[in-house]
């Protein structure tokens, strides 16, 4: 049975197209959901794209959070539904308490779009497992408040627990603390990212096809997962 994963639409979101195609390429069929529905029609996975969700009044992310749809997503991934939020998807993992940290401005203060390497530190979780430990990987990163802050305790922990699940290398494009890119919650499931993978994964348009990876090891895990 293929595996149906849903992409979230909030007013202001600008990627979400872009995550349905990558889930379409990888393999799964992606299922569109929008932000005042409740009701996820029973997808097994579900992927918050970037964007600027109900136009980052306040900040980024933080009206987003209480969308009826995210009421049901966070109750989901407490349980176990693998969950992936990419930039403003990120910030809105934050601002739901399913991630600790926040997403402040970028530390130069300007929007910063390029091509970005990061290195993979964690692959033991739903959305990582297709790479390889230390996999050094190129992928767009676009953003103005994509600088990854949380207290020291924070942050060693996450180091302690194996749980930054991306750093970027070669730069780092918003001043990230300990150059965070990405990150994922105790078990595994839910993991925010700053930078793009939905933008790499074609030829035609990639700077490389290595964010099909994250989109290929969702559908993994969902064949690992128990019934």
């Amino acid at each position: 049975m293929t595996a149906r994963i849903g992409v979230v639409t909030f007013p202001g979101s600008l990627d979400d197209g872009d995550a349905a195609r990558a889930v379409r390429i990888a393999g799964a069929e992606p299922v569109r959901l929008w932000h005042g529905d409740p009701d996820l029609h029973g997808v097994d996975g579900v992927v918050l794209p970037g964007g600027f969700s109900y136009g980052d009044y306040l900040r980024c992310g933080a009206i987003a959070r209480f969308a009826p749809v995210m009421g049901t997503i966070v109750d989901a991934a407490r349980g176990g539904l693998p969950v992936l939020g990419i930039c403003n998807g990120f910030q809105i993992l934050c601002e739901a308490h399913l991630l600790p940290g926040a997403l402040t401005r970028n530390q130069h203060l300007h929007f910063r779009n390029r091509d970005q390497r990061l290195q993979v530190a964690t692959t033991d979780t739903a959305w990582t497992n297709a790479f390889q430990p230390d996999q050094e990987i190129l992928i767009p990163v676009k953003n103005g408040e994509g600088c990854y802050v949380a207290d020291p305790a924070t942050l060693d922990q996450l180091e302690a627990e194996g749980r930054v699940v991306a750093r970027y290398v070669g730069g780092n494009p918003n001043g990230s603390q300990r150059d965070i890119a990405a990150i994922t919650n105790q078990a595994g499931n839910v993991v925010g990212i700053m930078p793009h993978p939905e933008h790499a994964v074609e030829a035609l348009t990639g700077p490389s096809l290595d964010g099909l990876g994250f989109f290929t090891s969702v559908l993994k895990h969902l064949v690992g997962a128990p019934a």
